[in-house]
């Protein structure tokens, strides 16, 4: 309950203004460039991976709310080039299932980018989503909070402390 009560704590702090949603993708072509945000894969196994298409040359950019080592950008992508190492980045777990590719709406703007989360065998973790994704409209940023869910770090905490 304390972890809980830190974590809304946390994103009411950082996560102010205007929230952005994802929606399931819809079927057409994407064109456009992109910059590819590649968050988390800091070491094997790591669940706190997940990559995000920013459109180049909308009225937002996606700024990540964590320490730079934690992310890298690669820039003036098309959205086959970043979704496919978007793909391969966010498939190395040995749980990974398969991808889920969201887009980012802002009400006014329509789509402002791309979520590629990755999708585990549900037995691996208790489900198959690990994460929570917040995104939040402040001036000319997307600000982009990841957290794992509770369930999921309660239980990696319970496990690294048993396997010690």
């Amino acid at each position: 309950m304390f972890i809980l009560a830190c974590l809304t704590a946390l994103v009411g702090c950082t996560a102010t203004g205007k929230r952005i949603r994802t929606e399931p993708l819809r079927e057409g072509e994407i064109s456009g460039v992109f910059t590819l945000i590649l968050y988390g894969g800091n070491y094997f196994d790591d669940l706190e991976t997940v990559a995000f298409l920013d459109r180049e040359g909308d009225a937002y950019t996606f700024d990540i709310f964590a320490p730079e080592f934690n992310y890298r950008i690669i820039k003036d992508l098309t959205f086959e080039e970043g979704l496919k190492k978007a793909e391969v980045f966010a498939s190395g777990n040995n749980s990974f299932h398969q991808i889920r590719l969201s887009s980012v709406v802002d009400e006014k703007a329509g789509i402002i980018g791309y979520e590629v989360r990755p999708l585990y065998l549900p037995f691996a973790y208790g489900t198959d989503d690990v994460l929570d994704v917040w995104y939040a409209a402040k001036q000319n940023k997307i600000v982009v909070t990841i957290k794992l869910k509770p369930s999921v770090e309660n239980s990696k905490m319970r496990d690294d402390f048993l396997s010690d």
